[in-house]
């Protein structure tokens, strides 16, 4: 798979508003979405854990595409904690327990609305680079942590 497109973030966001998804951009699609300059290859998505709402997802998925297995659909509506979804027109992991965060009520009281897209605030986003703890992450801490500070110079 390519890198992580704006056209695929619309399609993502229109498909999940159809179907009435509570969730958040996270991760590095999430910070993109904010307007950082960088690449992603899947979007991260923070979902509100409840069956309606996973059964609402995997709706949502299958509309766009993707080939949901009966364990996929399931771990959607029981709201496992991670899943990773590599058969569909493009990558999507979806969380409903990021590390760093602890529910998605506050997330969701700081996040921040682009065009349309739910994003986490960047602030959240740091804090769930932090706690996971990855290489990749640690990697790019120091330009995510740059861009919030320039996003707080600019006021937002």
């Amino acid at each position: 798979m390519g890198a992580f497109e704006y056209r695929q973030a619309t399609e993502i966001r229109d498909a999940l508003a159809r179907h009435g998804v509570r969730h958040l951009f996270i991760g590095k699609s999430g910070a993109v979405l904010l307007g950082f300059p960088d690449t992603t290859q899947d979007a991260d998505l923070f979902v509100d854990k409840s069956p309606e709402n996973g059964r609402a997802l995997a709706d949502a998925l299958v509309d766009l595409g993707f080939a949901l297995t009966a364990e996929q659909r399931r771990d959607l509506e029981q709201g496992k904690d991670f899943v990773q979804l590599r058969n569909g027109p493009f990558d999507v992991d979806v969380v409903y327990a990021p590390d760093g965060i602890e529910r998605f009520a506050d997330a969701w009281a700081r996040h921040v609305d682009v065009e349309g897209f739910h994003v986490c605030h960047i602030d959240d986003i740091i804090a769930s680079k932090e706690a996971a703890n990855r290489v990749r992450d640690r990697e790019s801490l120091p330009r995510l942590r740059a861009f919030r500070d320039w996003l707080r110079s600019r006021g937002s």
